[in-house]
């Protein structure tokens, strides 16, 4: 079983180590994620979270799953608002997006208790 708690401390680790090593391209990339998921807009932070979290289940990211479950939970998702995020990934994603739709909840829940 992944620990993404673990997942999600390498990441930002990793991240810093690339932002110094090309603080350009670190800093267009952060504006990105600022302008898109930083804000409410005519969508809440949450639901862009959601949505960003789908789309790692579908693309079967790791490092993108940590982030984004611990993103959720920033914003306020519940369990359940994470099972159903799980079910649309599911739909777009089939069997591969089942086995990490299995892995986003138990990303889910390590968070929740690391809290």
């Amino acid at each position: 079983m992944t620990d993404f708690v673990k997942v999600g401390r390498e990441l930002s680790a990793g991240m810093g180590e690339l932002a110094r090593a090309d603080p350009q391209a670190m800093t267009a990339v952060q504006g990105l994620m600022n302008v898109t998921t930083g804000r409410d807009g005519d969508l809440s932070v949450r639901m862009k979270e959601l949505i960003a979290l789908a789309i790692a289940i579908s693309v079967r990211c790791d490092g993108c799953i940590a982030h984004h479950v611990k993103r959720v939970i920033e914003a306020g998702a519940s369990r359940g608002e994470v099972v159903e995020t799980i079910g649309v990934a599911q739909m777009m994603g089939g069997g591969p997006a089942t086995v990490y739709g299995v892995e986003a909840l138990r990303a889910y829940d390590q968070f929740k208790a690391a809290r």
